[in-house]
């Protein structure tokens, strides 16, 4: 061995977002002069410096060079030790490699976000949100949930009430809002509230939102029916208050005149000698013409069929046809999916990775059209700033190709601003565009878990393409 290393000093502590600065001697033990080359290895070398990086020395002769630990301020820095290593290759003799060991502990911190989506919901009984949490820090976040609002209007049903986030992971949790009081008759309310994520030893994380709780029915229905009410009641009121005498003018007239109005007696009657039994009734002659059918009993006629002359229209395209199609081709999970695009309708299907929509033409996306293989089903949702989650408490979902559609054609729905999407088995990867913001960055789940893609809450663009894959 013609070289001595030593770390000074051998552990060391830093902060997320600073540095720290460790010295390594290196003294040359043989009879020549060589050059060393001094490389960082180990979970902590993508943020390690050495300077400098190459070192010249004479037999006998010590060196020294600086090692500097900048650890960003993000999950990657792990809380806690962290073994790492300095790799000394010598010019002279390349197979005399010499590795010095260290620990470098990294400090904690915590970073927790929250956003309500969408950040307002309607609804007459109940609303629907959902609070994405957000661990930006590099340990564990243990957190419970709960809601309030001024007056106490409102019930709050979290679930889970209780979470533990990894860093650099997301939950998200469903909330149910439920009045205390329902509005019977009347224009909507709004009524605001907040959700805190609660930790141990730091202050609670509010997060703001609106209700917009409808009532069950319209102010002018209630006049109607209040004028109607009182419209009856009026009507019966006069009605027994004046009560007509009805006399009958044929009565007096048989009075008057001494005329009996009982029927004289039938000379057929049994009780009568003088006649003989009643004549049996006469029989229908062959010659007398039998009732007609009208045209409507006998049925009409003339409505033959016409199939003929009918075309027939050629099939829709989906994205269940897809990717049955690519299925039948290529092995694994696939997903396939098609966009209607305002004042252009659908689209024709593209699969695993592909651009729906358009980007650049400020034509938002009204409604997702998505079928799965290999992935045992789909489940999602559209998100509008309007109408919230526009299918309510039935989200839609599909099993492996079958059509799932999420968002809405209709004129009187406003476009998508974004949409979530998970996959049963498997992960499930989205890119979107979002109007006056581009494309938001490729984001991936973890087998079963929802991912949400699209404009984010409080900026309320419209979504114009997207890209998936599994």
């Amino acid at each position: 061995m013609s070289l001595w290393a030593s770390l000074e000093p051998a552990s060391a502590t830093v902060d997320p977002g600073a540095s720290t600065r460790v010295r390594l001697r290196v003294r040359n033990t043989g009879d020549v002069v060589d050059e060393y080359r001094f490389e960082p290895v180990g979970s902590v070398a993508p943020w390690t410096a050495v300077e400098p990086p190459t070192l010249r020395l004479f037999p006998g002769t010590t060196g020294t060079v600086e090692l500097t630990f900048s650890p960003p301020r993000t999950p990657d820095a792990t809380a806690g030790p962290n073994p790492y290593a300095v790799r000394i290759t010598p010019t002279e003799h390349p197979d005399a490699v010499t590795v010095p060991e260290g620990n470098l502990t990294v400090t904690p911190f915590t970073e927790v976000r929250a956003e309500l989506v969408p950040p307002t919901v309607k609804g007459r009984f109940r609303g629907r949100p959902r609070l994405a949490i957000d661990n930006l820090g590099n340990t564990r976040v243990t957190a419970s949930l709960s809601g309030a609002d001024t007056g106490d209007r409102l019930a709050y049903d979290l679930q889970p009430g209780n979470v533990q986030i990894e860093p650099g992971r997301a939950v998200f949790v469903d909330a149910t809002l439920r009045p205390r009081q329902i509005i019977w008759f009347g224009s909507k309310e709004e009524q605001p509230y907040s959700l805190a994520v609660r930790r141990s030893g730091a202050q609670p994380l509010e997060i703001d939102g609106t209700f917009v709780q409808r009532g069950f029915l319209p102010r002018w229905l209630a006049t109607a029916l209040s004028l109607t009410l009182a419209l009856a009641i009026a009507f019966v009121m006069i009605w027994l208050a004046y009560k007509p005498q009805v006399r009958s003018l044929a009565a007096e007239k048989l009075e008057q005149a001494g005329v009996s109005t009982l029927p004289p007696p039938s000379p057929s009657a049994p009780g009568n000698p003088d006649t003989g039994p009643p004549p049996p009734p006469a029989e229908k002659s062959a010659d007398e013409p039998a009732p007609s059918a009208s045209p409507e009993a006998a049925g009409g006629g003339g409505g033959g069929g016409g199939g003929d002359s009918e075309e027939e229209k050629p099939k829709e395209r989906t994205a269940a046809t897809a990717v049955q199609e690519l299925a039948a081709r290529s092995d694994g999970r696939h997903i396939c999916y098609r966009a209607y695009v305002a004042d252009r309708g659908w689209q024709d299907p593209v699969c695993d990775g592909a651009e729906a929509g358009t980007v650049g033409k400020s034509l938002p996306i009204k409604a997702l059209n998505i079928a799965v293989s290999g992935t045992k089903g789909t489940a999602g949702n559209g998100a509008h700033v309007v109408e919230g989650w526009l299918t309510g408490d039935k989200w839609s979902s599909a099993a492996d190709g079958i059509d799932m559609y999420i968002g809405s054609t209709k004129e009187a729905v406003s476009p998508l601003q974004g949409f979530t999407i998970k996959v049963d088995d498997g992960s499930v990867c989205q890119n979107a565009h979002v109007a006056n913001k581009g494309w938001m960055g490729l984001g991936c789940t973890k087998p079963g878990e929802w991912m949400y893609g699209g404009s984010p809450a409080e900026e309320a663009q419209n979504l114009e393409a997207v890209r998936l894959t599994v």
